[in-house]
């Protein structure tokens, strides 16, 4: 809701909701998610056959492959048509029984708790059935390095809900922590300071606050007004949930995008006339998810324009028609407003990116082929900044003083921050 209510102003931007992670192992069909952890300790993925096939696609990783690889061979495996048949569709195998239940039963308790109640399946002796879910949004709130929005001022937003540039289109797991330490540390002092600064002082007409009450009010009881041929909030939530998995998931392509922001458009212009039976505005989830579903359509939309207007692969975002990432063309972010109440779908431009303002330029992941079109400045600055690391180090100079010249941060920090941080086994004398 909180990004939502930010597009609505008509001047926050939104950054990169086209990049949306899928995380390989929730388990079917309640879709709770089953830690990388089991990958991580040695557990493996099978087929309907029983058969081992991540070597066949990652024969160096495995198992152990970044969430958006693991699941997208697991989804290129069940389009083979090896996939294990149930009433919830098809899955694979997350076998850990190979653990053994000592290290289960210590290490992944967890995991075994949420297979004994949500599947009724001992874990140490069953296969546990799992298939790829969405599970993360890299997008979000477009904000500064203080997680301030950079249009709308007043406006902070950080973790899931901000576009920040920690993650960029991908995610690694261990970034969580970075995320909700670091990112959360960092945009609290800086909300803070804010807070307490004369900036932060409020002069906004009463008037102003009454009427986008009373307009949010008049939406609440226009959902309670007898319609013709009204519509059935569950019903398009139901709808949109439909589009945004066929269409926009995993695999991603022209013809199935043009097809989903044209089905969210009619969705989102359907919702004008949802009706909502119960009568009360209290304790109503009819009236609740009325409220949201306009919302939420709008973020879809937001997604969905922005990966069919993205032509090229990058991170989480895999588009079958333009299997290469394009850094030469597409080395930048995508903005979502939503200009006018009445639009049915957002307004986008382009926030580009400087290479040779970059520690660590773009560079090949290291899965498969390089499919990579490089921008014409990365080997360039890749070579600078190895020569530059180089002679610093060769001249004695400190690893702050090395940061400090191929990309200075200590100035955007909070003051409090500002000091020199140690690391493990690393003592400073002041």
């Amino acid at each position: 809701m909180g990004q939502a209510i930010a597009l609505e102003t008509g001047v926050a931007t939104l950054g990169n909701m086209e990049a949306i992670q899928f995380h390989p192992t929730a388990i079917v069909p309640v879709g709770i998610l089953t830690t990388e952890g089991c990958r991580g300790d040695g557990g493996i993925l099978r087929d309907v056959d029983g058969y081992r096939f991540m070597p066949d696609y990652e024969p160096e990783k495995k198992e152990l492959a970044s969430r958006d690889v693991v699941s997208r061979r697991m989804t290129e495996h069940i389009r083979k048509g090896k996939g294990v048949k149930s009433k919830y569709g098809d899955h694979l195998w997350l076998d850990i029984t190979i653990l053994g239940r000592a290290h289960i039963e210590k290490n992944l308790r967890e995991v075994k708790d949420i297979c004994e109640s949500f599947l009724g399946i001992d874990p140490a002796v069953d296969w546990i059935p799992v298939r790829p879910t969405q599970h993360y949004s890299m997008g979000g709130i477009r904000t500064d390095h203080r997680g301030e929005s950079r249009t709308l001022k007043g406006l902070f937003s950080c973790g899931e809900a901000a576009c920040w540039d920690m993650h960029g289109f991908n995610r690694l797991g261990g970034n969580s922590v970075a995320e909700t330490v670091v990112s959360g540390m960092l945009c609290a002092e800086f909300i803070s300071d804010y807070c307490e600064s004369p900036e932060s002082n409020i002069d906004i007409s009463t008037k102003t606050i009454s009427s986008f009450i009373n307009a949010e009010q008049e939406k609440l009881e226009h959902f309670l007004k007898p319609k013709e041929n009204g519509e059935k909030a569950y019903e398009l939530r139901r709808a949109m949930e439909d589009i945004m998995m066929a269409k926009v998931g995993i695999f991603r392509n022209g013809n199935d995008l043009q097809e989903a922001v044209d089905e969210l458009r009619d969705l989102l212009k359907r919702s004008q006339n949802i009706e909502v039976k119960c009568q009360s505005l209290a304790a109503s989830p009819e009236l609740f998810n009325a409220y949201r579903v306009q919302r939420m359509l709008k973020l879809a939309l937001c997604s969905a324009k922005g990966a069919l207007e993205r032509t090229e692969s990058r991170g989480a975002h895999s588009r079958e028609d333009f299997p290469e990432r394009d850094d030469k063309f597409w080395l930048k972010r995508t903005l979502a407003t939503w200009v006018s109440p009445n639009d049915l779908e957002p307004t986008l431009s382009y926030e580009e990116l400087d290479v040779t303002k970059m520690e660590l330029p773009p560079g090949f992941r290291g899965y498969g082929k390089d499919m990579t079109i490089h921008h014409e400045d990365t080997q360039q600055r890749t070579d600078e900044v190895e020569t530059l690391r180089e002679k610093m180090q060769d001249e004695g100079k400190t690893r702050f003083e090395v940061q400090e010249a191929l990309m200075p941060y200590n100035s955007q920090l909070p003051e409090i921050y500002q000091g020199k941080n140690e690391r493990l086994r690393e003592k400073f004398d002041d």
